[in-house]
């Protein structure tokens, strides 16, 4: 059976594919602000924060866990946390975590609903 066989809504699936985006480009995001030193110290945090949350809610939903609609309320909250963090930096990367996170924070709110 194909991975795109497996029996989940459009709804789930694209969730869990925003999650997956947001888990790289923030783990992206999170090396690349080590090298900016100690002022992008919440940057790194909440980057962290969200590609751990996001790869776990993914997870939570591919074998459609009863916890992931708690676990996406509180992936939405990290991603827009995460989201507001970086639009505040210039840097490429962040500006790239600023774009991608509010549409993971969108569809995780979804999954919460």
């Amino acid at each position: 059976m194909a991975l795109q066989q497996l029996p989940r809504d459009d709804e789930m699936k694209d969730c869990i594919d925003n999650c997956l985006e947001a888990a790289q480009v923030c783990e992206w995001c999170a090396d690349e602000c080590a090298d900016h030193g100690e002022e992008m110290a919440e940057c790194i945090r909440l980057c962290r924060d969200v590609a751990d949350l996001a790869t776990l809610h993914a997870r939570f939903m591919a074998r459609d866990s009863d916890y992931h609609g708690e676990l996406a309320s509180i992936c939405a909250d990290a991603c827009e946390a995460c989201a507001e963090e970086c639009e505040q930096h210039d840097h490429d990367h962040c500006q790239a975590c600023a774009e991608v996170l509010p549409k993971c924070a969108e569809s995780c709110r979804e999954m919460a609903s």
